[in-house]
C-alpha cells in the first residue's frame, strides 16, 4: 500500500516488458506481505490497459475479479489482450500474474468521446468535506497504534467520514438501512491533467471502504476480528471527466448481504454535484466462528 502520493505515482508507473506485457512494482513498505491491496492491482491493471489504446480513447467501464491474494513483496506482471479494436470502442482483457498464477482478471472498455443524451441522479445533501472528520482521526481515537498505521499505509488518500447523515425520522432509513458516505481525494495535487492518471488514481482509491457499507446494518466494520473480509469483484463505470485530487463524494449503499457475501454499490459525485462514476463490489464478509 502506498504511503503518499509520490508512492502512488510510482505504483502507477509500469515497466514495459514486451508488446502488451507490463510489470508493476510492489509498495516499498507493505503492512501485510501476504496480501496486496485490491485497489493497487486494479489501478496497475487499468494503467496497463490504457497503455495499449490511443490517448483519445478513454475508459468508460471495467469489470474485475480478485482470484487469489497477491504477494505484496514482489512485482505483478500484467498481460494485456487486445480483444477488439472498433471505430468507436476498444476492448482489453488484463490478466495479473504472480508466481506463475493468475491473481486478478479485468475486462475494460474504451470509447472515443462523442455527444449524446445526458441525465443524472442528484447528489444527496451532505456536510462539506471541511466539516467531515478525517477517517485517520477516528481510527486513532479508537486505537492510537492503528491510527498511526493507517496514516502510514494510506498516506496517498485524504478520506473524510460522513457516515449516514440522513435524518433519524427519514423513512428511507428503514427501507435502505445500509448507507455510508465519505469525501475523498488524493492527499496532494496530481502532477498532470491527463484524465488517464485521474482514472488510475480513482481506481486505486475506490476499493477502500466500499465493502464496509455491507456491514453497516450489523454494527460491524472492516477490521472487526469477528469478520473475514475480502474483495471478490469490482466494477467502475466512468460517466464524466473529473479530477481525483479534488473532493469526491463516495455515496455508498448495500442492497443485500447473504451467503457470507455483501454487495455494495456507490455513486461518486464531484463537489459541483456532477455524477462522475458509479462503483459496485461484492465481497466476502464471512463470520469467524471459534472452534471449542
Amino acid at each position: 500500500m502506498s504511503t503518499g502520493v509520490d508512492d502512488l505515482l510510482r505504483l502507477l508507473d509500469l515497466e514495459p516488458l514486451e508488446v502488451g506485457l507490463f510489470r508493476g512494482f510492489p509498495p516499498e513498505n507493505p503492512s501485510r506481505p501476504d496480501r496486496v491491496y485490491g485497489g493497487h492491482v486494479a489501478a496497475q491493471a487499468m494503467a496497463a490497459a490504457q497503455l495499449t489504446v490511443p490517448e483519445d480513447c478513454l475508459v468508460h467501464s471495467f469489470h474485475a475479479y480478485f482470484i487469489l491474494a497477491g504477494d505484496a513483496t514482489v512485482p505483478v506482471v500484467y498481460d494485456v489482450e487486445n480483444v477488439r479494436d472498433g471505430r468507436t470502442f476498444r476492448t482489453r482483457r488484463v490478466a495479473a500474474r504472480q508466481h506463475g498464477a493468475i491473481i486478478f482478471y479485468m475486462t475494460a472498455s474504451f470509447q472515443k468521446d462523442e455527444p449524446g443524451l445526458d441525465h443524472q441522479d442528484a447528489m444527496p445533501p451532505v456536510m462539506a468535506p471541511e466539516d467531515a472528520t478525517p477517517l485517520a482521526d477516528i481510527v486513532k481515537l479508537l486505537d492510537p497504534e492503528q491510527g498511526e498505521q493507517w496514516k502510514s499505509q494510506w498516506g496517498a488518500i485524504d478520506l473524510r467520514y460522513v457516515g449516514d447523515d440522513r435524518p433519524a425520522d427519514d423513512p428511507m432509513r428503514q427501507r435502505e438501512p445500509a448507507v455510508q458516505r465519505f469525501w475523498f481525494r488524493t492527499a496532494s495535487e496530481l502532477p498532470s491533467d491527463d484524465p488517464r492518471l485521474h482514472v488510475n488514481a480513482l481506481t486505486y482509491m475506490s476499493d477502500l471502504t466500499l465493502l464496509g457499507a455491507s456491514l453497516v446494518p450489523h454494527g460491524k466494520v472492516i477490521g472487526d476480528p469477528s469478520i473475514m473480509p475480502a474483495s471478490l469483484d469490482h466494477t467502475l463505470w466512468f460517466h464524466r471527466r473529473f479530477r481525483a485530487d479534488e473532493w469526491l463524494l463516495y455515496d455508498q449503499h448495500s442492497p443485500s448481504a447473504s451467503g457470507a457475501r455483501g454487495l455494495s454499490t456507490a455513486r461518486i459525485f464531484d463537489q459541483q454535484g456532477r455524477l462522475v462514476a458509479t462503483a459496485a463490489q461484492e465481497g466476502l464478509i464471512r463470520p469467524i466462528t471459534r472452534r471449542s
